[in-house]
């Protein structure tokens, strides 16, 4: 019989402890801290996200069944809902949004490799959001409509391993637009968005930082044809041409050379027109990165089915963030799993295992490679048997 670590603890090995470490200290997470640690919040809120726990008062009521494993799976502190409930409100969920990042940079390095479906070497990023709708009583900071309430989470994913690497939580009423003022545009990566994200002023933005952005052109552009190159007419492509905008404020935001690539979806025969800021690429690989776009979608639809994103443990700004921000380290760390041991199975079926293995004392690789459980019937008969087989 395996009597080592159990599932919980050894997939808490995978966390880096002194990056953790640091990132309290950067912030004075713990201190004059003397009974629930950062770490034992962090641990109580990665158990809610990976059990599917639906409140506080639930944390609380599994964690104390399970009194007896607490200390092997490194917990400290005694958990309550009261005291995990003020960690949520007034610990800064910046501790948390920089250990994403750490394990976000681990996590990129192994799935550097992977291919996404189209033939580049640059790093491509797809930038969208999603919004959670909220009741407004209960979040007045977070102020969507007249009486409805919600957040946004305006997110980049690296599409090579669906990886996200940027997330800013804010009030339902910011416009996805200005969330590209946050981003850190990193020189030579791709930036696939929809026409949502049209705004000149800060598209040339990315070719003064020497990134390539491929964005869904709206009707109504306003533009001279500069250059036109002939197309293969077979694959879908029906334009790309070289232009400048004419506008008297687009020409003034936007003043250099734009490329214009219309295609069309021979399934379903739907037009697509995309503006880019990449003048070499083939026009085909410019619609085959904007279908890439479709992996954040993806990855929305994925934390909020599998994950605890749309119903939130506090009600404070504070509270939704960290939340948000461990929901998304549990996702990381489960794809880092999924790499470094390495596992057959998809993240779906490795957090649904997870969920009923994390108390068990098996080892992690055999729990997650089994592919079926058997349970040995060692009880003692002493019932006669009534039939003749």
């Amino acid at each position: 019989m395996y009597s080592g670590q159990i599932v919980f603890a050894q997939l808490m090995d995978f966390l880096p402890r002194h990056e953790f470490n640091q990132c309290v200290r950067r912030y004075r997470g713990d201190y004059r801290i003397r009974g629930f640690s950062c770490r034992d919040q962090f641990l109580a809120m990665a158990f809610a996200q990976l059990t599917y726990r639906e409140s506080l008062r639930d944390i609380e009521t599994c964690l104390r069944a399970l009194k007896p494993k607490l200390y092997h799976a490194g917990f400290r502190g005694k958990v309550s809902r009261s005291t995990l409930a003020n960690a949520n409100e007034h610990r800064d969920w910046r501790i948390y949004a920089d250990f994403a990042q750490v394990l976000i940079a681990r996590a990129r390095q192994l799935y550097a490799g992977d291919a996404f479906g189209v033939d580049l070497d640059q790093t491509v990023y797809a930038f969208d959001s999603t919004t959670i709708d909220l009741c407004l009583a209960l979040f007045p900071w977070a102020r969507f409509r007249r009486s409805k309430g919600a957040v946004k989470l305006h997110t980049l994913v690296d599409v090579r391993g669906n990886i996200p690497c940027f997330v800013h939580v804010s009030h339902g009423k910011m416009s996805d637009v200005k969330a590209l003022d946050h981003l850190v545009l990193e020189p030579g990566a791709f930036y696939v968005m929809d026409r949502g994200y049209i705004d000149f002023g800060r598209l040339y933005r990315f070719t003064q930082a020497m990134a390539f952005f491929v964005v869904r052109g709206k009707r109504g552009l306003d533009y001279a044809r500069r250059a036109y190159h002939p197309v293969d007419r077979s694959t879908g492509l029906r334009s790309d041409q070289k232009i400048v905008l004419k506008g008297p404020k687009t020409s003034t935001l936007y003043p250099v050379e734009l490329r214009r690539v219309t295609y069309v979806d021979l399934e379903t025969e739907k037009r697509f027109v995309f503006l880019t800021n990449n003048l070499s690429l083939p026009p085909l690989v410019i619609a085959q990165l904007y279908k890439c776009r479709w992996q954040v979608e993806l990855f929305f639809k994925w934390i909020k089915q599998h994950l605890r994103i749309k119903a939130f443990y506090g009600t404070t700004a504070n509270a939704v963030k960290t939340q948000v921000w461990i929901a998304i380290s549990v996702y990381v760390l489960v794809a880092i799993l999924q790499k470094e041991l390495p596992l057959p199975r998809t993240l779906y079926e490795i957090l649904q295992i997870l969920s009923v293995t994390l108390f068990e004392k098996t080892p992690i690789f055999e729990a997650l490679t089994s592919p079926n459980c058997r349970i040995e019937d060692t009880t003692i008969r002493n019932q006669m048997t009534l039939f003749d087989l």
